[in-house]
């Protein structure tokens, strides 16, 4: 445990600016850095905020020995390179999704937080959103019985967005569906069977060698009589942008409203009854509960495509930073941590490895598995 304030350093200032206010007002950090390539956008949200140290060289930021942590927010070939830079110049890690592209890359993440001792956590969304918090508190209560089911599913139109997205394997950026569904539980993915359907356009196909429209992935979760699936597209299907997650209790069952602003259904026996979801503000510190509800894009002159269509990430942005900050100052892991993080992009990567096998079986590294 440490009483001290924790010097945080933010890496990429597109989305990741969203979370520069959310550290100043937060009582264990001290918002001490940014970092951005781009040395006008540099300045522009370093004078916007008042933040005086900015590098426009990772490196040389890692080189700071006041930073305690980095928090890591750039395009997602980058992000394993970056989190094992940081971890072995002993700086803690936070890091937006997917914590990486390769399960070896997964592997020397796991390998260097646990040698070095450092805390590493994946910033997953979904898991701290209002809707997810609240079947979690449903169902810590015991009101939805025996789980008996998950199911989640991620669609997304990424037409016009930066061109490495193009053609990229949907279930290469799945956590957001499978993190919910292995969280409720506090569970892990054991093997998974996927099935690609459709077919993209043939100019985005080439980037990746992936053809397929949608990729589906039955989950088999460890020690547990559960399983579940995921559904993920990226181009060439019509839907509205939609993160969802299903949960089917013995007593009470969760189904995510169809269509973006409606209510969500909550099922007891073959009674539907809509519900609304409240926020979850209250389990935060008073200084930075009103972000669940706000940020930095939330006005038309501000916007930013992942919160646009994310629909403000369910008021998760707070929860993923305090939980972060207090597991490092209470000497505690994060959820998820390293290996909880790795098993989590694991079930993506694995997933469309066994979609273009026809649906082999592929089963998860011992690495990614916690006894």
């Amino acid at each position: 445990m440490t009483d001290k304030k924790l010097n945080i350093a933010i890496i990429g200032l597109g989305f990741g600016a969203e979370f520069i206010p959310i550290y100043q007002k937060h009582p264990l950090a001290n918002m001490y850095a940014i970092c951005q390539r781009n040395e006008e956008k540099l300045n522009e949200i370093g004078d916007a905020f008042g933040i005086e140290k900015r590098y426009s060289d990772y490196d040389e930021l890692l080189k700071d020995p006041d930073i305690d942590a980095v928090h890591i927010n750039t395009p997602i070939q980058a992000h394993a390179e970056q989190s094992l830079k940081a971890l072995r110049a002993g700086k803690h890690v936070a890091c937006t999704v997917p914590m990486a592209t390769t399960v070896e890359e997964c592997r020397q993440i796991v390998e260097e937080t646990e040698k070095s001792g450092l805390t590493y956590m994946m910033m997953e969304t979904v898991i701290y959103s209002r809707e997810f918090l609240f079947v979690k508190e449903m169902y810590e209560k015991g009101e939805m019985g025996k789980l008996q089911f998950l199911r989640a599913s991620h669609q997304q139109e990424m037409a016009g967005w930066p061109g490495y997205w193009e053609g990229l394997p949907p279930m290469h950026y799945a956590t957001h569906c499978v993190g919910p569904v292995l969280a409720l539980p506090q569970g892990q993915a054991e093997y998974v069977s996927c099935f690609g359907s459709g077919r993209i356009d043939e100019n985005l196909i080439e980037k990746y060698g992936s053809p397929f429209a949608i990729e589906t992935c039955h989950i088999k979760l460890k020690d547990s009589d559960l399983s579940a699936e995921v559904t993920r597209s990226l181009f060439n299907t019509a839907r509205q942008y939609r993160e969802s997650f299903d949960a089917y209790g013995s007593e009470k069952s969760f189904e995510w409203t169809l269509i973006e602003h409606e209510d969500s259904v909550v099922h007891t026996g073959e009674e539907p009854a809509k519900v609304k979801i409240p926020d979850y503000g209250h389990l935060l510190p008073d200084e930075i509960a009103g972000f669940t509800q706000q940020g930095v894009y939330d006005s038309d002159e501000n916007q930013h495509l992942s919160f646009i269509q994310g629909a403000g990430h369910g008021g998760s942005h707070p929860h993923l930073v305090h939980e972060f900050l207090t597991a490092l100052h209470e000497g505690r892991a994060p959820y998820p941590d390293a290996r909880q993080s790795a098993n989590i992009t694991c079930v993506g990567i694995l997933a469309h490895e066994s979609a273009m096998k026809g649906g082999e079986i592929r089963k998860l590294p011992e690495f990614t598995l916690k006894s």
